[in-house]
């Protein structure tokens, strides 16, 4: 079940590879994501120590009277991933030069997991170049869908 998604993603990068790794969250965290108060907007994962950490990514609280002070909605969260699976991405980052962007929070087996991708911004004309495929796809559909009505 999806949670939370990064909209623009798929629209400013194009994505090469998906990952998925659990997240090391709070209770009120958990809460909060599952009724949707969460946004991944301008967020990134970065690998410290052999650690992947998400970095940047909102988590609303849940009931804003029961917070501790000291909560930071954008604070640094550990990734759950295997040494073997940081070093393929670490590897395939740094030959390629390629950016880890998160796409999404989603809920599997009650636990909240979290969608990345190894991914390559594009430039302006690509972005262009993609919009104009789906209108062209759209008025193909709604020509398709016009003429199967009218018979």
């Amino acid at each position: 079940m999806l949670l939370v998604e990064n909209k623009k993603a798929k629209l400013n990068f194009e994505i090469l590879e998906k990952f998925f790794a659990g997240v090391v969250l709070k209770g009120f965290e958990v809460k909060a994501l599952k009724l949707k108060k969460g946004s991944l907007k301008g967020s990134y994962i970065s690998i410290k120590n052999n650690e992947a950490f998400l970095v940047g990514a909102t988590i609303s609280p849940y009931q804003e009277r029961n917070v501790p002070t000291n909560y930071n909605p954008q604070r640094e969260r550990k990734l759950l991933l295997k040494k073997k699976e940081i070093i393929y991405i670490l590897s395939k980052k740094k030959t390629q030069k390629l950016i880890l962007l998160p796409l999404s929070f989603f809920l599997k087996r009650g636990l909240i997991k979290l969608e990345f991708a190894l991914a390559k911004p594009l430039r302006k004309y690509d972005k262009r170049e993609k919009v104009k495929e789906k209108e062209e796809k759209r008025k193909l559909k709604k020509i398709k869908n016009f003429n199967l009505t009218n018979f």
